[in-house]
């Protein structure tokens, strides 16, 4: 004797050893014995084998018309032997049987399960419905199978090249254009990526890498709806200075200036004037959402996306030639000494009568020229004011407050590697396409002009640090605990010290048109300027504020994906400068196990034939092919030079090296914890206005 019993939504058959009242013991072709509740058993019969009955019943099946035997299936509940009298004869076969089972079984939009091997009709209008859904899934099938044709050929289809980065990034794998891509890339044994850019889905290189930037952080574009800037109505008192900004020629968002009065006189005070749009820009207005939801400026070679519309940031902009609302910060020293004397913070209107371009002057403005008394003149500025002798104080006030930095943070700050600048040729006003011609340029770190703005910003960020925390206004903060290895720069709310940096708080608070972070420090700086002790009960943000650790996740993450796109950026085009050039081989130092990073431009890369070298060991390498997509480059030694002890006497940390770890489809890079701890490096630093 046989049976067939029903397990787990399929149909078995085998030999029955034994039953009871509630089960049987069955054993199947394969041998194997199972106890089966007798409930679950649908027939039992002498012969067919169950192997055959089961294919034969299958054959038989194929030739059941669903449609036909729906139409004249009774309205009532049936079983399927019932049907198989109908629809065959009255006294039908078990193959038979067993194949009316098959059919009502798999016909769920014809036919309902009623209980064990019992069913009934589905109505009219149900069927109907189901059978639309059928004939759309259908469709897609026959549609999908069409574009996976199309992209094997070399053809994207224009729904496919729409949904592009959805199906790569963050796919619904239901959806008929991502099944499109997979099948194509199974019948054609290509991967996805190279799939898509053979079939001309990916115009260009850059295109994706930007494209991708936009999908993942910008899904609705980066334009910025039409929003009207406020305006200050505060009554400030204008500033007795002389303010004069340094930044790059690029600059539209002037944050910073600088003023300097009473030389001559034993006392000097150095005005840090910051550009003042939070007392115009109130915390949940339309623009600080805009703001709020873009966190930071975001810079990469030949273009920008601004926190803020230029029409706002031109309000607030300390531009030349105007009054400017500003946030300063007083600070008296000895004027041959350097010793800080007292500080004082004011809200006022500031004279700007300069804003001059570091990238024009820094030839100029030499440590040889500010130590000269003779001969300084920058074109016709001289005449307008003292600019020589400012700039001179300035850098010897510079020079003294990162020495006395360096005595607390334990170590010198060594720039042993160059900042670079991207100028790319043939760029339209639509923004970089990828194919213009780059020029590379260098600029020595802790130059003249750099260290005086940098300086001036590390003050102004920790005396703003500490005034909040004195008047125990919340505000954020960057901290590190020590500059042992691994130790990391966190945000947070608290005024901790910055080991490295070397101040005993550093709240961001200088760049408050291109970081958010900065406009919300200054909302609460305002307060404490405004009210002094009782500052905190007109700060926006309160202690343990729920915004204000909420606003610090959010620009953690967002800055992190800014800084990595911009690294991707540069990686992009200096791949583009080495092609453009024909460079095949450069000159570079290890630095890592098997990477090395070239002497004379912003690359790192993995190469070949630097096992057992020594760290630092310069090498000369041999390139290899350069993938564009993938941002990668292969390299393999070829010479072998003497080790660069300048570099390996310097205090450049193994965990501080800028290095770009590149794959297929990901670029992960591990951000200079060095640079950042000292708040000088490109992009994460504005003091340098790396534009």
């Amino acid at each position: 004797m046989y049976a067939l019993f029903e397990e787990s939504g399929k149909f078995l058959a085998g030999r029955v050893m034994s039953t009871t009242d509630a089960s049987a013991q069955i054993e199947l072709d394969s041998g194997k014995r199972v106890k089966v509740k007798m409930a679950h058993v649908m027939v039992q019969f002498e012969k067919p084998a169950p192997a055959e009955l089961i294919s034969a019943a299958q054959k038989i099946q194929s030739t059941i018309d669903p449609a036909l035997a729906w139409e004249f299936s009774p309205e009532d509940e049936f079983g399927f032997a019932d049907l198989a009298c109908d629809y065959f004869n009255d006294k039908p076969t078990v193959e038979q049987q067993i194949a009316a089972l098959f059919c009502l079984f798999e016909t769920p939009h014809y036919f309902r399960r009623a209980g064990k091997g019992r069913f009934k009709k589905a109505p009219n209008d149900i069927v109907q419905l189901a059978l639309a859904a059928i004939e759309k899934k259908k469709q897609q099938l026959i549609q999908i199978s069409e574009w996976a044709v199309s992209l094997a050929n070399g053809v994207c289809p224009e729904p496919i090249r729409d949904q592009l980065y959805k199906i790569l990034f963050k796919p619904d794998k239901n959806a008929g254009e991502y099944k499109a891509v997979v099948e194509a890339a199974r019948n054609t044994k290509l991967p996805p990526l190279d799939l898509l850019q053979q079939s001309g889905a990916i115009s260009s290189p850059y295109q994706f890498h930007w494209q991708r930037f936009l999908f993942d952080n910008f899904p609705k574009g980066t334009a910025f709806p039409n929003l009207q800037a406020p305006l200050i109505t505060d009554e400030l008192p204008l500033a007795a200075v002389a303010a004069f900004s340094i930044d790059d020629s690029q600059t539209t968002e002037i944050d910073d200036a600088l003023s300097v009065q009473g030389l001559g006189t034993g006392k000097v005070t150095v005005g840090i004037h910051i550009a003042a749009p939070a007392l115009a820009v109130l915390p949940n207005s339309d623009i600080d959402k805009v703001a709020r939801a873009r966190l930071s400026t975001v810079y990469m070679p030949g273009n920008k996306i601004t926190m803020l519309p230029d029409a706002v940031v031109q309000n607030y902009t300390l531009a030349e030639g105007k009054n400017c609302p500003a946030v300063s910060l007083y600070v008296t020293f000895g004027e041959l000494t350097f010793d800080l004397i007292s500080t004082e913070s004011k809200i006022e209107s500031v004279p700007i009568i300069a804003n001059l371009r570091h990238d024009t002057l820094e030839d100029v403005i030499t440590e040889a020229w500010l130590e000269s008394s003779e001969n300084r003149v920058i074109n016709d500025l001289q005449p307008a004011y003292l600019l020589p002798e400012s700039l001179s104080f300035l850098h010897g006030l510079a020079k003294n407050l990162k020495h006395k930095r360096e005595l607390i943070r334990g170590k010198p700050e060594t720039f042993n590697r160059p900042d670079y600048n991207f100028k790319l040729i043939g760029k339209d006003s639509n923004g970089p396409q990828g194919e213009e011609t780059v020029e590379i340029n260098t600029r020595k770190r802790g130059s003249p002009l750099d260290l005086i703005v940098a300086e001036a910003m590390i003050l102004a960020n920790s005396t703003w640090g500490q005034l909040l925390s004195e008047y125990g206004v919340p505000g954020i903060y960057r901290s590190q605990a020590s500059l042992a290895p691994g130790v990391k720069v966190h945000m947070g709310t608290k005024a901790l010290p910055h080991a490295g940096i070397g101040v005993p708080s550093y709240a961001w608070s200088t760049s408050p048109l291109r970081r958010y972070t900065d406009m919300v420090n200054q909302w609460q700086i305002i307060s404490c300027i405004k009210h002094g002790r009782t500052a905190l009960l007109a700060a926006p943000f309160k202690p343990k504020d729920a915004d204000l650790f909420s606003i610090i996740s959010n620009f953690d993450n967002t800055y992190s994906a800014y800084n990595q796109y911009q690294n991707g950026m540069e990686r992009y085009w200096t791949l583009k400068y080495l092609q453009q050039n024909n460079i095949t081989e450069l000159s570079a130092t290890l630095f890592k196990e098997n990477m090395v990073r070239a002497d004379e431009l912003p690359l790192v890369m993995h190469v070949l034939g630097a096992n057992n070298l020594e760290r630092n060991t310069n090498v000369t390498i041999k390139l290899g092919a350069i993938n564009l997509m993938t941002l990668d480059v292969t390299g393999t030694v070829i010479d072998i030079h003497a080790s660069n002890n300048v570099i390996n006497n310097s205090n450049i940390d193994a965990d501080e090296d800028d290095s770009l770890e590149v794959g297929t489809l990901s670029i992960a890079v591990d951000i200079a914890d060095g640079d950042d701890a000292l708040e000088t490096s490109k992009q994460a630093i504005p003091e340098f206005k790396a534009k």
